[in-house]
């Protein structure tokens, strides 16, 4: 499949055909990544120099595309909604970024409100003030933000979104590189703490695959996204344990398209072809490419 600048239209077509063919409206991909574009440049150039937190992968950004151009190819590929998955790596910048969310969805409507959050003394406070303003997803990245997700500043936070049944988007696995907080341990007592709060865990929980579906076997509020999951890239690195499959299938009103859009070393198409080729059929596809997230955000 070809990228941006020489086969965009013929991809857009075949996602299309992926869609249609299943009797869809659409996608709905709940793990795209919009943020302020210096924020963004910054995490390009981090994985250009194949960077610890992604392994030290050879990792080309398959849509490295000005703002207007990546939402107009999300449309084009016929995602009715997507999200601005953000995240700070150090105190004092998440309520800035969700700011700049805030504007972001005002101006895009297709876009789900998203925030996120940081253990710091005015968390609850910020988070509060987001829910209020109308976010309806947020984010959290405990590998980057190399935080405890545990640690009790986030507790009334965790409690409030909670309270509110906003979903969180969290990447808490241990791929592609392990931090000190990843893993289901940290996350689980969180869960403990928490066992309404809406989770969606990132990357279906790679490298610990089984163990998160584990947590949401366990938690009926868990749910997982297929974020680079199931790829040839992927695959290479963390393949996703076959004897897992029926587990998948069993869970399938709780997983849902995620893609990492646009900061993907291959075509957006091959998430799709991935998912696909697990052989589930297509109810499930169904499920996972639109009907899991629009029943959760009520689209």
């Amino acid at each position: 499949m070809s990228p941006p600048g020489t086969g965009v239209s013929e991809e857009a077509g075949e996602i299309r055909r992926f869609w249609t063919g299943l009797g869809l409206p659409g996608l709905i991909d709940v793990h795209t990544h919009f943020m302020p574009e210096r924020v963004l440049h910054k995490v390009w150039d981090y994985f250009d120099t194949n960077g610890s937190l992604i392994g030290g992968l050879e990792w080309p950004i398959t849509y490295r595309t000005a703002e207007a151009e990546r939402t107009a190819l999300l449309r084009a590929f016929g995602v009715r909604a997507f999200t601005a998955m953000l995240y700070p790596h150090k105190p004092g910048m998440a309520r800035w970024l969700n700011g700049w969310a805030a504007d972001f969805a005002r101006r895009t409507p297709d876009c789900l409100h998203t925030a996120t959050l940081y253990p710091e003394p005015d968390v609850e406070t910020y988070v509060r003030e987001a829910v209020a303003a109308g976010a309806r997803v947020f984010k959290a990245h405990v590998q980057v933000g190399a935080y405890d997700p545990a640690d009790e500043r986030l507790r009334r936070a965790w409690g409030a979104l909670a309270e509110a049944g906003i979903p969180v988007v969290i990447h808490c696995g241990s791929g592609p590189a392990p931090g000190k907080h990843t893993g289901p341990g940290p996350i689980a007592r969180v869960l403990a703490r928490h066992p309404r709060l809406r989770l969606i865990v990132a990357h279906m929980g790679m490298h610990e695959y089984e163990d998160f579906l584990g947590l949401a076997e366990r938690y009926d509020q868990v749910r997982l996204d297929t974020t680079m999951a199931f790829t040839d890239f992927v695959e290479d690195l963390a393949p996703f344990p076959r004897r897992a499959l029926p587990r998948l299938a069993a869970l399938g009103d709780r997983v849902l398209l995620g893609t990492d859009f646009p900061n993907i070393p291959y075509p957006y198409l091959h998430q799709l072809r991935a998912l696909e080729r697990l052989g589930l059929g297509p109810d499930w596809l169904r499920a996972v490419c639109h009907d899991n997230a629009a029943e959760l955000f009520g689209l």
